[in-house]
């Protein structure tokens, strides 16, 4: 079996770095377009709703059992948490959206 000296052993921990610095920062690009994606997609939402409120046209929200039970019992907040974490809405378009579940119960 060949001798392995300090300088193999330190490429190796070198390369191995290296490509923990390569993944993490693969990691943090996907996570950035994932919050942008994330944006773009809650703007096309409020966008839609107005053009849908200006034209006067009721859009059917998807049933969400647990938002409903929980505006039920009265907890309006964790409803709105509830409803963000099921479509992941930024915080005003679940306001709203609860709000109007609400009006309709």
């Amino acid at each position: 079996m060949p001798h392995v000296g300090v300088a193999e052993w330190g490429l190796v921990v070198l390369a191995a770095g290296l490509g923990l610095l390569v993944l993490a920062r693969a990691e943090v690009v996907a996570a950035r377009r994932r919050g942008r994606t994330a944006a773009q997609l809650a703007a096309l939402e409020r966008k839609v709703d107005a053009i849908a409120e200006h034209l006067g046209v009721v859009v059917p929200d998807p049933h969400h059992p647990e938002v409903v039970l929980l505006l039920d019992q009265g907890q309006q907040v964790a409803a709105i948490k509830q409803y963000r974490e099921e479509t992941g809405a930024d915080l005003l378009t679940a306001k709203n959206a609860v709000e109007e579940m609400a009006r309709r119960l």
